[in-house]
């Protein structure tokens, strides 16, 4: 039985209760899981399938593209489906969905294949992650339970993408390629089959889709990483990338048009109002945009330069795993202190000095001397800045705001990995059309020139940061809201 506003109000004995609420806990988790780890589950399974399936070097990025422009792209209208339809209803299509579109993609026989698949499953992604974490504020009771399942689920979500480097090492050495798509099949269904049965679910709103935002936005996006992968491929001359430049700023401004007219829009433009709330959303644009090319382009090092097996390769990313989970842990406490201003700029400092380091790789240095210390780095960077990008976002936020502020986090943390990742490849690409050298010299030349520039998107978002967003503001971390609906 549950109340009108959907939150559990069963009359269970203490044990029965806190196993049902384990159970939940770990269905919803799982979910989420899913759409975390498949961000980079076949960043170690890159080489191998761009040997089956004949992808070009700087081709292969869609791999990734294709599957996080249609998440990032599509996320906010698939919170506002959450919204109308319900949130379990969601969750169960989005994880189904997830599931076959992960089927098609492990049975693809060529490049197209797999890339609409990875795509339907970006769609799947973006019905599944906006109604996770609402499922856990209307199935668990306020106060500390609620405050547990909460700490749990963010924890999960920072550590989701290096996981699945490891997973992904440990599928592909072991059987294949195809693998770090088809596990999530069963995972998937085991999921779908346990949302009905443990899991309330949510009241339904009245609202409209704001179907005209979705595909302006999406399409416009999906236009200007075209762009950037023909110009890394053929070149700044190439008619099909000033086409795709064209197209995608007639898309993005039509996109802005849209979205300021709207009666209910999908991405409201009044979220970018207040400063602080701006700088953050800044910041979560830019942060991704190095971080997503230094995994692509690390996986590649570490196999066809240090030949590494696919297994290895996935626990060379381990102690980043490792330093991140650390840090996650005690990054609340530092925030009550200090508040997010200074852990935000200490963790973004840290970043931008990894990426620097990795500027300075030579195709002779090994992991110890070359990458090691810059994917620790990287942990304790990602570990200081998310949270407080977060809690920025979300401090002093009207409740009736909260879910279309978070929900636009997500979106633009996505879409500025997405970008990001296309223009460090195009980078790469013009880097590499004409250098000499072995395969691996090549390799490792146009990869640190992408790292330079990752390392100064970093320095921009560090130095917006910066000016940009006001004050320690310690009690408005602590005020802000600790969940969304």
């Amino acid at each position: 039985m549950s109340s009108p506003s959907g939150t559990t109000t069963e009359t269970l004995p203490a044990p029965q209760q806190s196993a049902r609420l384990g159970t939940v806990l770990i269905v919803i988790v799982t979910a989420y899981l899913m759409v975390g780890v498949d961000s980079t589950v076949v960043n170690v399974a890159l080489p191998d399938i761009q040997q089956d399936l004949g992808f070009s070097r700087t081709g292969l990025s869609w791999v990734l593209n294709a599957y996080t422009l249609a998440f990032g792209g599509l996320l906010l209208l698939g919170g506002r489906v959450g919204d109308i339809v319900g949130r379990r209803r969601t969750l169960t299509t989005g994880v189904l969905l997830f599931a076959g579109s992960s089927l098609l993609g492990g049975l693809a026989t060529d490049s197209a294949w797999l890339l609409a698949a990875r795509a339907l499953q970006g769609v799947g992604a973006a019905l599944t992650a906006p109604s996770t974490l609402a499922l856990i504020t209307t199935n668990f009771p306020e106060g500390p339970r609620r405050h547990h399942a909460l700490g749990i689920y963010t924890s999960m979500a920072g550590i989701g993408a290096s996981i699945g480097l490891v997973i992904g090492g440990m599928l592909t050495s072991w059987a294949s390629w195809r693998w770090a798509l088809l596990i999530n099949v069963p995972i998937g269904i085991g999921v779908a089959l346990a949302l009905p049965r443990f899991v309330t679910e949510t009241p339904r709103h009245a609202g409209r889709f704001d179907a005209a935002g979705a595909l302006t936005g999406t399409a416009g996006m999906s236009s200007l990483v075209y762009a950037f992968i023909r110009v890394s491929e053929e070149g700044w001359s190439d008619t099909q990338a000033l086409l795709g430049f064209s197209t995608a700023a007639a898309l993005l401004a039509g996109f802005t048009l849209v979205e300021s007219r709207a009666a209910q829009p999908i991405l409201p433009l009044r979220l970018f109002s207040d400063r602080n709330r701006a700088g953050g959303y800044a910041g979560v644009l830019l942060l991704p945009a190095g971080m997503f090319g230094a995994f692509y382009f690390l996986t590649l090092i570490s196999q066809q330069v240090l030949d590494y097996s696919p297994l290895r390769a996935g626990f060379a990313f381990l102690p980043m795993t490792l330093v991140l989970f650390t840090t996650v842990r005690f990054v609340p406490r530092l925030l009550a202190r200090a508040g997010a201003k200074p852990v935000l700029l200490t963790g973004m400092a840290l970043l931008v000095t990894a990426a620097a380091w990795l500027w300075r790789l030579q195709p002779g240095d090994g992991y110890a001397a070359g990458l090691l210390g810059p994917l620790l780095l990287m942990g304790i960077g990602v570990g200081l800045s998310f949270m407080p990008l977060n809690a920025t976002i979300l401090a002093r936020i009207e409740p009736h705001e909260a879910g279309a502020a978070s929900g636009l986090l997500q979106t633009l943390q996505w879409l500025g990995g997405t970008v990001g990742l296309s223009v460090l490849v195009t980078v790469f690409g013009t880097a590499t059309r004409h250098a000499s050298g072995t395969p691996s010299e090549i390799l490792v030349h146009g990869a640190a020139r992408a790292f330079g520039v990752g390392a100064l998107i970093g320095l921009t978002a560090l130095l917006v940061s910066a000016f940009v967003i006001t004050g320690p503001h310690r009690q408005a971390v602590q005020d802000g809201p600790t969940h969304t609906d």
